[in-house]
């Protein structure tokens, strides 16, 4: 600690933090300059795993000196390092606490502590630990489908993993709308949008269930604790059959309850209002609770008692009347919601009662708004079974308007006299409607019957006397005598007096177009009473072109054909009684319907030509008229003429091409309307060249045959002709061989000499002319081209005389048609082939071979005969006996998956024996398979596989299925073998989890820049990968791209609204995983406000400057303080990290002349100075007396020293490494560099200079063998001096 910190008493004073929830503690009375108290940038958030998960908290704190961070608990501590572990990521600037694995006893408020030597900053954080519960097969809907059949099961089938908890269903299906979010947060669920559709298709389904039992169901009322002490819930119910039985049962199991007050669990039921309650409710009657009728569950409801006690209780209050009133409680452990109720009635969030909770759970507040009279009373809060209670004391307001306090308490008379009405009454008096007026000073009385009287109260004119309420309810019936107005002063005395005409309704604002028809309407309270109209205060006769009407207590005034003139504040006035209303035109922009008809007319030209449209339109001014061509803006150009006036607007497109072709349209829009007219633009030219590749048909000896494809562009009409050129291979000349029709993209050349190559030209025509040309390449023709190899041939069947063969004809055929095949045979174990169709060549594609001799082995090849003569052989076939059919072999045996991935599946099994009687040897294998949605099977080798191993490709990552191996020999397939149960393509399973573990937890980014976060991972199978921005799903802005690697997150041009906590949750069968980002988009921050200087305190000034207008967009903003005088001529900054908008610079010298700069800086960078007015203290100046001390001879001459010696450097391997140090002395001292001791003055490669005592040695590019200690030496006659540093090069990885 500092000296002046030492002499501070020690103080404890409360300061704000920027960040909510943070308490700050300065421990000194004033903070020297420079320092700070800790302060948290970011503090722990509150934080819900599962049990066994990994949990963290991380907070950045800041503070000067730099504060020492620690941990604690409510609980407990945190020094046992299984369960805690605490670090610090240098590079993230974040303080991390750690619980590898959360238990159900670490649940609890944790605090952190950031303390330095002048205070101390604590905030806190709430972990939440859901409690793992274990796996099961049941589905929970079909659960609720099985009970209209079955005995309801009472026990809730366990939560799966990664699911809902199926309690959190059955509360919800129960509860009202207004419920669910608070029964979601109990749950750890925020956002509970995505299950509103299943939850309206299973409420769907109860209340299908319930119908059978209950006739209606209604206000069902969730549990709470009532200020008596007993917890309470109701429904009002009507049954089917009255004699039902209702059971109650707890956690699943039915319990006893009886309907007096001793009963410990009491039903009482009036009409049909069932109402629940346990008495003295305590921690074990807890659970959930639930109502059937019969085997129907008709409510169900979750009993919290929560651990909480009352910290902070609420406190009596005072309020005055129209005024707020709130209550404010603290809890020790944190709840996300508490009950406020008064004696009778508990309260909930409303326009009129406002119930907020703090971030961390603890402070609950109830705000009563706008308080009366009716408000006074008990209020309580209630938390689990604890509860506190306060009084709350509502005044009269003193400046309130006398005559408005009369006005209600009359008001509550005349409801007293409404309530007191009999039913029997049948006097004539009882049919007339008694009108109740109220007079704002006093009321008379007047007699009246003693019988109950109807009383009905007429709507008041909305805008009265200028469009002011006059203060009076004027409650008059149609038909009424205005002369007569009813006051009360005894419930049961009815008064009249006098009143004039009233409005039962006003005028109404009107908005109207152009030519259209305008009609203002209002109704008095009687026929009797003429009125007049005024527009903007001049009288209205229906001698200016108006039409007004008096239709009994109905006044109107008409305008059959609006002009713009029409515009004007319109009143009706009747017995001094006044009310008014705008009258708005709108004229839009119109197109004449001839001129769009003709606009709309597609525009066609040559190529080259101008293309023109014209439109004319009418509308109020201004107009924007825009022009587009294919949904872009026309601007005015070189070849783009644009015309606009308010009348009309013309376009002109100069040297159209057939690239112009497309869309126009234009767009007229004012402040009344849009309006757009649409055009097609047709230029014509040539066709573009016909489209390869040329395919040919025949290439025989005598003729050429091709075909090719139309042009991609016909330039806008039909292609009539073809034209074909021809040129010999080796001459230049090309001869034109005519035109054909364009409809035929096919040519046979009949003049082509045998064995000669020619090239051939296609242009396309149309009536714009002929295209470029398309060539070909070489065709040769007359040359001798032989058929491909057809298939192998395949057996079909083989007995003991003859054995029946099929092949497939061959892909290439030589150029012309195939005419024929030629089979040949060998025996096995020969080389000599014999053609075996003797007769002539085979036509078909399969034939019997009957010249075969018993039990002999044979092969069997095919050759393809065209017009060049026969071609080459195929493939002989597998060896066939001649001999009665053989046994289909038997299942193969042992088949195992040995490995696979996303897109394939390898398999092995044993070859199966032979049986002598049962199944013959295998000659082969086929491996099938069959996804599990599809019923064919499909096989994967066309041809049988000799092998005992496959593998299966292209397969669709995820999918599943069915696979098996069939064994097969001439005598068929045999058995199939296959799997109990589907094969899934994908490899081994792995849990999420991140790979890059120096991923950035804090980004900060400039705004409009692009944000790209890539976020490495490994998981199998494919995972589902989800973005959140602080607990919602990321906006449609925001691109997602994953792949089984990793996810990468863009957003093209940031804005900062993208700030937020981001969060990666990555989720696949085998588990999940999720990371927080946290990043923030900013600017460079605006200045402050102008800089104002006060002195109050002599030897200091204070800065007062207005805030920058980022403040309140950015909450990491702060201020720096730096100042200049005139002796030194340089700025210093003598503040940092300020958070208010002011500051007290000490240190003020009298006579000396100060400027000073206000500088806001944001995580991106520092703003423009403020700049102060200059500040001097004038000194006061005493009498100058010269005092000649004796002269002496002075010695200038000083030792050599250093002002600023050599630091520790650490540059990246290539890059400029600069070394300097500034000394003194007199003489001028003598500087020696050396390295390892080692003189570096001589040495080439490092550049030394010392200009004006500054020394310097620069390396241009450093390496690895620059590293180690580099010294200057410095001396003169007086003496020597040295300096040090250590260099160490950063390399490159």
């Amino acid at each position: 600690m500092t000296s002046k910190a030492k002499e501070q008493p020690k103080v404890a004073i409360q300061k704000r933090s920027k960040v909510h929830g943070v308490v700050i503690t300065q421990l000194v009375q004033q903070l020297p300059a420079g320092k700070s108290t800790p302060d948290f940038i970011r503090k722990p958030m509150a934080t819900t795993v599962n049990e066994g998960k990994r949990a963290f908290f991380k907070a950045v704190v800041d503070g000067e000196p730099k504060p020492s961070v620690t941990w604690g608990r409510n609980k407990g501590d945190v020094n046992d390092p299984e369960e805690f572990q605490t670090r610090y990521d240098e590079k993230a600037k974040e303080y991390i606490l750690e619980i590898p694995h959360a238990k159900i006893d670490l649940a609890d408020i944790y605090k952190c502590f950031a303390t330095n030597e002048y205070g101390t900053a604590v905030c806190s954080a709430t972990l939440k630990i859901i409690k793992g519960k274990e796996e099961s097969q049941q589905d929970f809907r079909a659960m609720l489908k099985k009970t209209a059949v079955v005995t309801r099961k009472k026990q809730l089938p366990p939560q799966k993993e990664g699911e809902l908890d199926p309690k959190l269903w059955e509360l919800l299906l129960s509860a009202r709308k207004r419920d669910y979010q608070r029964i979601c947060l109990d749950f750890g669920v925020t956002d509970f949008r995505w299950l509103l559709k299943r939850l309206n298709q299973m409420k769907k389904e109860r209340a299908d269930e319930q119908a059978k039992v209950v006739q209606n169901l209604e206000n069902v009322k969730q549990i709470e604790v009532k200020p008596s002490g007993r917890a309470e819930f109701s429904l009002d119910m009507t049954l089917l059959d009255p004699n039902s039985k209702v059971y109650l049962y707890k956690d699943g199991n039915m319990i006893p309850y009886g309907n007096d007050e001793k009963s410990k669990l009491r039903l009482q039921k009036h009409g049909n209002k069932f109402s629940f309650s346990i008495k003295d409710p305590q921690p074990e009657d807890a659970g959930l609770y639930q109502v059937d009728v019969g085997d129907i569950n008709v409510l169900s409801t979750d009993f919290q008692v929560p651990t909480a006690e009352f910290v902070d209780k609420i406190k009596d209050a005072k309020a005055v009347e129209n005024n707020d009133a709130a209550f404010q409680c603290v809890l020790s452990t944190p709840l996300n919601w508490i009950t406020w109720s008064t004696r009778d009635l508990s309260l909930e969030d409303s326009d009129k009662y406002k119930m907020t909770v703090s971030e961390d759970k603890l402070v609950h507040t109830l705000t009563i708004k706008n308080c009366d009279k009716a408000d006074r009373g008990e209020y309580y809060a209630i938390a689990g079974t604890t509860s506190c209670s306060a009084s709350l004391a509502v005044e009269a307001d003193p400046n309130a308007h006398k005559g408005l306090k009369g006005k209600k308490a009359e008001d509550d008379l005349a409801k007293t006299a409404l309530e007191q009405k009999s039913p029997k009454t049948e006097d004539k008096e009882e049919k007339d409607a008694l009108q109740i007026g109220q007079n704002d000073s006093s009321r008379e009385i007047v007699a009246g019957s003693s019988k109950e009287t109807n009383v009905t109260k007429a709507d008041g004119g909305r805008k009265t006397n200028g469009g002011e309420d006059d203060g009076k309810d004027d409650l008059l019936e149609d038909g009424e005598d205005e002369s007569r107005k009813f006051t009360l002063s005894n419930p049961l005395i009815l008064t009249v007096a006098a009143v004039g005409v009233q409005f039962v309704s006003g005028l109404s604002d009107i908005t109207t177009h152009i030519g259209g028809r305008a009609e203002l309407c209002c109704k008095l309270s009687t026929e009797n009473s003429e009125g007049k109209w005024y527009k903007n205060g001049k009288l209205l006769t229906s001698e200016d072109g108006l039409r007004i009407i008096k239709d009994g207590a109905n006044h109107r005034l008409i305008i059959d054909c609006c002009e713009r003139d029409d515009v004007a504040v319109y009143r009706f006035e009747a017995d001094g009684r006044k009310s008014e209303a705008n009258l708005n035109i709108q004229d839009p922009p119109k197109i004449d319907t001839h001129a769009l008809g003709k606009f709309t007319k597609p525009v066609i030209v040559k190529a080259g030509a101008i293309a023109k449209w014209k439109l004319q339109f009418s509308g109020g001014e201004p107009m924007n008229i825009q022009w587009y061509k294919d949904d872009d803006e026309l601007l005015s150009a070189l070849n783009v003429k644009i015309e606009k006036s308010s009348t009309h607007s013309k376009l002109r497109l100069i040297k159209c091409q057939r690239k112009d072709s497309g869309e126009v349209k234009i767009k007229i829009r004012n402040e009344f309307g849009t309006t757009e007219a649409i055009s097609k633009l047709t230029v014509l030219d040539k066709p573009t060249p016909p489209q390869g590749p040329v395919d040919i048909i025949e290439s025989a000896v005598t003729s050429v045959e091709f075909k090719w494809k139309p042009p991609k562009d016909n330039g806008g009409c039909p292609v009539t002709n073809y034209t074909i050129e021809r040129q010999q291979v080796g001459r230049n000349k090309w001869s034109n061989l005519g035109d054909i029709s364009g409809s035929t993209p096919v040519y046979r050349d009949s003049g082509v000499d045998p064995g000669r190559k020619y090239c051939y030209r296609i242009r396309a025509k149309n009536s714009e002319g002929i295209s470029d040309y398309l060539q070909t390449e070489d065709i040769s023709a007359g040359v001798l081209r032989y058929p491909g190899a057809p298939s192998v041939p395949k057996v079909v069947s083989a007995l003991k005389d003859c054995i029946s063969l099929k092949w497939c004809a061959p892909c290439d055929t030589g150029g012309t048609t195939i005419t024929g095949y030629n089979l040949e045979k060998r025996k096995k174990g020969t080389n000599y082939w014999s053609l075996v169709n003797q007769e002539g060549p085979i036509k078909e594609l399969t034939y019997v071979v009957k010249d075969v001799i018993e039990g002999a082995a044979y092969e069997f090849r095919v050759s393809a005969i065209n017009l060049s003569g026969s071609g080459d052989p195929s493939i002989p076939c597998d060896t066939v006996f001649a001999r009665e059919p053989m046994k289909a072999p038997g299942k193969v045996t042992d088949l195992k998956v040995t490995s696979s991935d996303y897109t394939t599946l390898s398999l092995a099994w044993t070859k199966t024996k032979e049986v002598v009687g049962s199944h013959s040897e295998p000659q082969g294998y086929y491996v099938e398979i069959r996804p599990t949605a599809s019923p064919e099977w499909t096989r994967c080798n066309t041809l049988p596989i000799t092998p005992t191993t496959y593998t299966v490709h292209g397969l669709k990552a995820m999918a599943a299925y069915w696979v098996r191996v069939i064994a097969t020999n001439y005598g068929g397939d045999g058995e199939p073998q296959g799997f109990d149960k589907p094969i899934i393509a994908m490899p081994p399973p792995v849990k999420p989890r991140f790979k890059d573990r120096h991923i950035k937890s804090f980004v900060v980014v400039r705004s409009g820049n692009t944000i790209c976060l890539n976020i490495p991972f490994e998981a199998s199978p494919f995972p589902e990968v989800s973005w959140f921005k602080d607990g919602i799903s990321v906006g449609k802005h925001v691109t997602i791209t994953s792949s089984d690697k990793g996810t990468q997150m863009l957003i093209p041009t940031s804005e900062r609204s993208d700030s937020g906590v981001y969060t990666i949750m990555v989720k696949n069968l085998v588990g999940q995983e999720s990371l927080n980002v946290e990043i923030r988009v900013t600017d460079d921050p605006k200045p402050p406000g102008p800089v104002e200087l006060e002195q109050i305190v002599p030897g200091t000034v204070t800065l007062f400057w207005a805030p920058s207008p980022d403040e309140k967009k950015d909450d990491r903003l702060h201020y720096i303080v730096s100042k200049r005088d005139t002796f030194k001529r340089t700025w210093k900054t003598v503040a940092e990290s300020l958070f208010n908008n002011k500051f007290t610079v000490v240190d003020i010298v009298p006579g000396r002349e100060y400027h000073f700069r206000v500088f806001a800086k944001n995580d991106m960078a520092n703003s423009v100075p403020s700049v102060s007015p200059a500040f001097e203290i004038q000194k006061e100046r005493e009498k100058f007396t010269v005092h000649m001390p004796p002269t002496k001879p002075l010695d200038f001459s000083s030792p050599p020293s250093f002002i600023k010696p050599l630091r520790r450097r650490t540059p990246p391997e290539g890059y400029e490494c600069h070394m300097s140090c500034a000394i003194k002395g007199n003489p001028a001292p003598r500087v020696t560099w050396y390295r390892e001791n080692v003189n570096l003055n001589t040495n080439a490669n490092y550049y030394i200079s010392n200009v004006c005592g500054v020394c310097s040695l620069l390396i241009l590019r450093v390496g690895p063998k620059d590293s180690g200690e580099y010294k200057v030496v410095i001396e003169n006659g007086r003496g020597i001096a040295e300096s040090s540093m250590i260099l160490s090069v950063s390399v490159r990885e």
